[in-house]
């Protein structure tokens, strides 16, 4: 009996321990974010200004983020541990192409317009493309950007600001691509003449042959985490991702700057507008909406973009106060396509990308 008594008070101390944690430590905000994608100091101010702490985990890609998710909205035994034990995230940064599909599956908690002081500085072209969501009512946009190519050029001092890139055997082992379907696919799609959101199976199957064929047989790996860092240490010379990812890694090297160039091939490539969202089954709503709100302030929206060599392309006052190196302007977007939610054919990338190009890693 004494045996069960400890078994009994060691299960009720476990279940229990979340709440003692957050009555004994300041408010919390949960937040799932994109690698290198808040600065610290952002973080700190707002933890400093509402007396609160951020818990900030970080993901991938949107497949990654969205799996997490819907683990604990499943049934059964691992869906109340995910509930139970996982975290109950505030705030989540989804792309473009996720927020109909968060918003479909009931995930999304309305934005309170009334909360948010600063949604005015949003360019109204931006709102003007983020046609799944115009009106802001479950999103708040983040980020207008695309992913591209960085190029080491003491190391590759020629190169064609294409695709091809990829298919140079004389960089074989030197070179990454993201670890992201749509981005890949996308690239690949565009590269052959074709839409980034094509639906059409015999073009996402040419897309497939092609990386699978000329591009994957050169790198090294598909990366979604570690390229920055990767190309900073000169591991890589060519890489496929996200430039603040890159400038994160080298900003302490002048001389590596100098010799880093990024660009969006001239095929086109993917572009997203990544956004804030406030999930259902968060903890902390209010607290929430006063983290997208302190995003926008234009001081604080500038340190963001400058801490990753970023334009500001969301927030128009923000350009003001940007003192700090972008590697590209908002004009090289014109040259992308918006991921979109190709509902269904959703199937065909993911058959190509799991079964195929990634079958096997």
């Amino acid at each position: 009996m004494k045996k069960k008594n400890v078994i009994f008070h060691a299960v009720l101390a476990v279940l229990f321990m979340p709440v003692i944690i957050s009555c004994s430590s300041k408010e919390r905000l949960y937040i799932y974010n994109w690698t290198y994608y808040t600065p610290d100091s952002v973080i700190e101010k707002f933890e400093e200004e509402y007396n609160v702490r951020v818990v900030y985990d970080e993901f991938a890609s949107n497949e990654e983020m969205f799996a997490k998710l819907m683990a604990t909205n499943r049934d059964g035994l691992f869906g109340w541990l995910s509930r139970t034990f996982g975290r109950r995230y505030d705030v989540v940064f989804p792309s473009k192409d996720y927020v109909p599909i968060m918003i479909r599956q009931g995930m999304l908690e309305r934005i309170d317009k009334s909360k948010l002081n600063n949604l005015g500085n949003i360019d109204p072209e931006v709102l003007r493309i983020a046609d799944y969501d115009p009106d802001m009512e479950y999103s708040v946009p983040y980020f207008y950007g695309a992913a591209g190519i960085v190029v080491n050029t003491a190391r590759v001092p020629n190169f064609e600001r294409s695709w091809s890139i990829f298919a140079r055997e004389d960089l074989r082992g030197r070179m990454t691509m993201l670890d992201d379907m749509r981005e890949v696919m996308g690239g690949a799609l565009m590269y052959l003449g074709h839409s980034a959101n094509s639906v059409n199976p015999i073009e996402i199957a040419a897309a497939r042959t092609l990386v699978n064929t000329s591009w994957k047989p050169n790198l090294v790996k598909f990366d979604a985490e570690a390229f920055g860092m990767g190309y900073a240490n000169g591991d890589f010379w060519v890489v496929h991702g996200f430039p603040d990812a890159v400038y994160e890694e080298i900003a302490d090297n002048p001389q590596l700057l100098r010799d880093t160039v990024f660009f969006i091939p001239q095929e086109g490539g993917p572009s997203y507008i990544d956004n804030m969202v406030i999930l259902k089954n968060g903890g902390n709503i209010d607290l929430a909406h006063n983290f997208i709100d302190f995003i926008h302030r234009p001081e604080i929206y500038a340190k963001f973009v400058d801490a990753f060599g970023l334009p500001a392309t969301v927030n128009i006052p923000a350009r003001s106060y940007k003192t700090g190196y972008s590697f590209f302007s908002a004009e090289d977007l014109h040259n992308t396509e918006l991921v979109e939610d190709v509902g269904e054919a959703l199937d065909l990338y993911s058959n190509a990308w799991f079964n195929s190009i990634r079958a096997g890693d």
